[in-house]
């Protein structure tokens, strides 16, 4: 997305790259970056929380028309969790009992079918 992005700034084509990855993302030096300190795959706010989404899409179009200069970075101020722990333990299927790797499985397959 990263290198997308650059090649439609160069085009005239301004963007906002969303992202989870910041290190990544901005060793690319996209134009605009706002950063979200949620697991991969969660760039745009919380998975099924319209309020999240709304507010990460509010904050990105903001970013883009007011970023004061080039490789502006905007963090969004919503957290996944208090304890930092999480980026250790999610989806860390090593710590997880055969239960709750079952329980989380079927809770992701439920989420990702699509509406009849």
């Amino acid at each position: 997305m990263s290198l997308i992005a650059n090649y439609l700034e160069a085009n005239g084509i301004p963007t906002v790259v969303m992202g989870c990855a910041k290190d990544i993302v901005e060793y690319c030096g996209v134009p605009r970056f706002l950063y979200c300190d949620f697991p991969l795959g969660c760039p745009a706010g919380r998975p099924n929380d319209p309020v999240s989404q709304a507010t990460a899409l509010e904050l990105a179009l903001r970013l883009l028309e007011s970023a004061p200069a080039p490789r502006t970075t905007v963090q969004l101020p919503e957290r996944w969790s208090d304890n930092p722990d999480w980026k250790r333990t999610f989806f860390n299927v090593k710590e997880m009992s055969a239960e709750e790797f079952e329980r989380v499985r079927e809770h992701e397959l439920s989420w990702r079918k699509p509406p009849r």
